[in-house]
């Protein structure tokens, strides 16, 4: 088993802050990735992992994707993320206030902002004791929800996506399986059922299918057991990570995977080249699912939502560049997206360090 000392330097990272109090029950991991860039900007994620082994892998592995999410998007911000081991119920304002003081004595290193079961109240009340936060409400000065961001990004990829694999970009009776349907697995539904595509939902939340299928008559709900045996033209994986492993690309017949959810490749090196066996176009998710950290950096320079929505925009294009790179170089997109990520990265130390 390797070490935490290991598991950073093989994932090159900077540095791991482990956070606990006692009273509000506090216990959190925050990763810093890479800061060449710029401050570590990334959410937090709270979740009932079933060790704290699981907690501080999941922390850098989100960590390391949001470096070459925010570097591939053209962002002047470093990779960063927070995971809280917690029940999400158990959340409160005494629990986000001294996660909050936590986060302000790293002095801006690290700018935390929304992910997995948190939302805007919660940074809110981060914001009572930093600065360094983003996503927080509209009313309190803030971008407010970044989900919408990120489904209309993902939107665009998928949509570049059946370009190169169709010949067109349209979605129009397009059989899609979105796995998860949380915010923003919710808003890429509502885009797709206004595309006119064919939509299939699963989530292990009752709740959450109960809001989809109360707003979108047409949706299909599926269980989750079996869902890589469906018959789909694309599939979009936008609840946790690693659900493309031996098990799963073997079953998948789709040609197109395009969804939210981050390391969706349990292992890029294995992973990303089988996909390219089975003739699946992947496209990565740290490269589409960038619309929300989009949304909250542009609090950092004063928020512009047209801008905001252009540069999400862009998604299209970045993605259609990545295939191109992947099969001009013949290799998987996953491998083009991170050395164009890797290029800008290694490119800007070259010049800090003329400095």
């Amino acid at each position: 088993m390797q070490t935490i000392f290991e598991h950073m330097q093989q994932m090159e990272h900077e540095q791991i802050v482990f956070c606990h109090d006692p009273h509000s029950g506090l216990n959190a991991i925050i990763a810093i990735h890479n800061t060449t860039l710029g401050p570590a900007l990334g959410g937090t994620r709270v979740w009932n992992y079933n060790s704290h082994e699981d907690a501080i892998i999941d922390a850098l592995r989100l960590s390391r994707g949001m470096t070459y999410k925010n570097a591939i998007s053209g962002l002047n911000i470093g990779g960063g993320k927070a995971v809280i081991i917690a029940d999400p119920s158990m959340k409160s304002e005494a629990l986000w206030r001294r996660y909050g003081k936590f986060v302000n004595s790293l002095n801006g290193k690290y700018i935390t902002a929304e992910d997995v079961n948190t939302n805007t109240s919660d940074m809110e009340y981060i914001s009572l004791e930093t600065k360094f936060v983003t996503g927080v409400p509209e009313y309190a000065g803030g971008s407010g929800d970044p989900s919408p961001f990120t489904a209309y990004g993902v939107f665009m990829g998928m949509k570049a996506s059946a370009k190169k694999a169709y010949g067109n970009d349209s979605l129009v009776g397009k059989k899609v399986m979105v796995q998860g349907a949380g915010h923003v697995g919710q808003y890429l539904i509502g885009h797709l059922v206004n595309e006119g595509a064919k939509v299939m939902v699963s989530d292990i939340d009752n709740a959450k299918i109960r809001q989809v299928v109360d707003k979108y008559r047409n949706v299909e709900v599926v269980d989750n057991k079996g869902i890589f045996e469906l018959d789909m033209d694309i599939y979009a994986p936008c609840a946790l990570g690693a659900t493309l492993n031996d098990d799963s690309i073997s079953k998948l017949k789709c040609a197109i995977v395009a969804g939210a959810a981050n390391n969706q490749l349990a292992d890029e090196n294995v992973h990303g080249p089988m996909l390219v066996e089975r003739n699946i176009l992947y496209a990565p998710d740290f490269l589409i699912n960038a619309g929300g950290v989009i949304n909250v950096s542009a609090e950092l320079e004063g928020y512009n939502e047209g801008k905001v929505k252009s540069a999400v925009e862009k998604i299209y294009d970045r993605t259609l560049d990545i295939f191109a790179l992947s099969a001009k170089e013949n290799i998987h997109t996953q491998a083009a997206a991170m050395k164009i990520a890797q290029k800008r990265i290694s490119d800007i130390a070259q010049v800090k360090s003329r400095m």
